[in-house]
């Protein structure tokens, strides 16, 4: 079968960009077949073997949806005359009023409509098949509306996914605002405080960074200065920067001027897993990332907005250390800016995400991976690569966000339900273990603490190395008792076990 649409555009042109998700591809069926990395096209349906670019830019619009990072770079390939001779040919044609809009926007030329404000608007993005932003900003001249996640310059693109739609519809916020209702203040204040820890520790984890009791003491004091729901500028993330990196001599001063990379391990360009954009694009890049920060689409979930933010901060890389930490810090902040989360409030992201990093490495993968593939690395000397890429910035100012929102939407989920949630029922049974205990013996609290935690976690058997270290300051009986204790309260049902 041969390739139709924008994987034959790509490959036409050479284009610099990553690969289509799906190619279109066009031959032996009779209907249209959505395979995992193809959509089949009958050979009536699909542009013929000479068919022009125009053709397969068209069909590709209408088929495939919209792709900015191609059409970016084929439409200013299509000569004045032949997109002329298409609007003049079907003037109310959607399809070819949203490439003679995007064409004149790529290319700053200009094009002769022959519209009636009769004409009804069309959509750029298809609401059917991508999350969209409303009202969106209509182009009169084309009767288009722009409706894309972003600007026309820099736009992130979610597809709808059952995953992602499953988890906006059960409405994580009014789940929080149940839980804090159905808590007691003590323990909603104990929870929150494991959250904070819990949250800090996972977040130095994930980097391979272990946190000091300075450095944890900071990010901390960082999580709660989301709630203040300052608006991101490159003075306000550079004081945040600075607040994660202790090492004086790796502070910033400002968006990055110096080129970086990843490396895993290695030698020589293989192990470069990833070049984020030249200095150069990073201010243009970062400016729309903090307006789309700043002010969302109101009626685009946060929860997208918060994924979409924060893969795309360490996509960017606007620093040349911290990116990391930071970028799971923006979720906090735009579900804090959303005016959704409580004063104080603390979903555990970060403890959700150490616990799926195979899953998280492999949503970084979805965009690091097709990236990589377009620069070019050559070794300059020890620890020294020279990057070049023919791309320029538009990988970085067009991409694909589904990948990475379905897995930022399901921690958002699994912090609630399996870390906050269940941390809170440990507590709660944690008191009533206590409570049973000190009944009939007296220990010292710190004691009681490290036998209840350790003697859940080996499902209600204290070790027998608890019961020889304490054996001077704990009764025999004691353990006993918590033993009983912990199995009644905790593993009378084994059918819902917690974790603390």
């Amino acid at each position: 079968m041969r390739q139709v649409g924008y994987a034959w555009v790509r490959n036409q042109l050479k284009a610099p960009s990553v690969p289509v998700i799906r190619e279109a591809r066009s031959g032996a069926t009779t209907r249209i077949l959505e395979m995992p990395d193809a959509i089949l096209f009958p050979r009536k349906v699909a542009p013929p073997d000479d068919a022009p670019l125009l053709a397969h830019t068209l069909f590709a619009i209408k088929h495939e949806g919209v792709d900015l990072a191609i059409l970016s770079q084929a439409l200013p390939q299509v000569p004045q005359a032949e997109m002329q001779a298409e609007l003049d040919l079907h003037p109310t044609s959607r399809f070819a009023r949203i490439a003679a809009m995007l064409w004149e926007h790529f290319t700053g030329n200009t094009l002769t409509p022959t519209l009636s404000d009769k004409v009804p608007y069309v959509n750029l993005f298809d609401p059917a098949r991508y999350y969209t932003a409303a009202p969106g900003k209509l182009h009169p001249r084309w009767r288009v509306r722009f409706n894309g996640l972003g600007e026309l310059d820099y736009c992130v693109t979610v597809r709808r996914t059952e995953t992602i739609q499953s988890i906006l519809d059960m409405d994580v916020f009014a789940r929080m605002d149940a839980f804090i209702a159905s808590v007691g203040p003590d323990i909603l204040d104990r929870a929150l405080h494991w959250a904070y820890l819990s949250e800090t520790d996972s977040s130095f984890e994930i980097e391979r960074e272990s946190a000091t009791q300075d450095k944890s003491e900071r990010f901390v004091q960082l999580l709660r200065h989301a709630h203040e729901r300052r608006p991101l500028s490159e003075e306000y993330l550079t004081e945040l920067q600075n607040d994660v990196i202790s090492n004086p001599f790796d502070q910033a001063m400002q968006y990055r001027t110096e080129q970086n990379w990843l490396r895993r391990g290695g030698n020589g360009p293989a192990s470069v897993t990833y070049v984020p954009p030249v200095p150069d694009d990073v201010p243009g890049l970062m400016h729309a990332l903090e307006d789309f920060a700043n002010q969302p689409p109101a009626n685009v979930d946060p929860l997208i907005v918060a994924s979409v933010v924060s893969f795309w901060f360490v996509f960017i890389h606007p620093f040349m250390d911290g990116n990391g930490r930071l970028s799971r810090f923006l979720i906090h902040h735009a579900l804090c800016r959303s005016g959704k989360m409580a004063k104080g409030f603390l979903l555990p992201v970060s403890v959700a995400i150490k616990r799926h990093e195979a899953d998280y490495l492999a949503a970084l993968e979805s965009f690091s991976k097709p990236v990589r593939a377009l620069w070019r690395v050559r070794v300059l000397g020890d620890q020294q690569f020279d990057c070049e890429t023919s791309a320029g910035a538009t990988p970085y100012r067009y991409w694909d966000a589904t990948a990475c929102v379905e897995f930022g939407v399901r921690m958002v989920r699994e912090a609630l339900e399996h870390d906050l949630e269940a941390e809170t029922r440990f507590l709660i049974g944690y008191d009533e273990v206590a409570r049973r205990v000190d009944a009939q013996f007296d220990i010292r609290n710190a004691d009681l603490a490290t036998l209840v935690s350790s003697c859940f976690r080996e499902k209600g058997r204290v070790s027998n190395r608890w019961r020889k270290q304490l054996a001077l300051r704990v009764q025999p009986a004691a353990f006993d008792a918590i033993e009983a204790a912990v199995k009644d309260v905790f593993f009378s049902d084994e059918s819902d076990p917690v974790a603390p």
